[in-house]
């Protein structure tokens, strides 16, 4: 098998947890040498911040742990995504719902839950950070970081 992979990672606004996911699974991806086998972007289920770059709190964790997510834009989800990518994961049962009820009729791709990635965690679902501090930035990256190496050890092994 030695077809190309997508990868799109869905929280509600697409500035926090997606960003970092998508984030931290290209720098991942990158160090595997795999960025050329590996297509991968994030987006929102709603299009609260369209056009804008990700929470200041977002980049700065991610930034501390070697991760630049400064170019990112946000976007909302849109109907081609369901059928160009072969990963839908969402950051949370709220967001797979909604996923799965825009998910069109001519639809390839399933919306799965990221933490599916990361069956050790005790946490099924990575948890919205915007309202509170910056250690909830901490504990989002952590979480994103264990399911990416889950997420490239299953691609690995379906597809590559």
């Amino acid at each position: 098998m030695t077809r190309n992979v997508s990868v799109l990672f869905v929280c509600m606004g697409n500035i926090c947890r997606s960003p970092t996911a998508e984030g931290v699974f290209r720098h991942l991806v990158e160090q595997e040498g795999l960025s050329h086998r590996i297509t991968i972007d994030s987006a929102g289920t709603h299009a609260y911040h369209v056009g804008e770059p990700p929470d200041r709190r977002a980049q700065a964790t991610a930034k501390s742990r070697g991760v630049d997510l400064s170019q990112q834009r946000a976007r909302k989800v849109v109907a081609e995504d369901f059928r160009q990518f072969q990963y839908i994961l969402a950051m949370d049962e709220n967001n797979l719902l909604a996923l799965r009820d825009s998910c069109p009729a001519d639809g390839t791709s399933v919306p799965r839950l990221f933490l599916e990635f990361a069956p050790h965690l005790e946490n099924q679902e990575v948890p919205d950070p915007y309202y509170g501090g910056s250690q909830g930035f901490d504990l989002v990256f952590e979480l994103v970081e264990a399911a990416a190496v889950g997420l490239l050890a299953d691609i690995r092994k379906e597809h590559l």
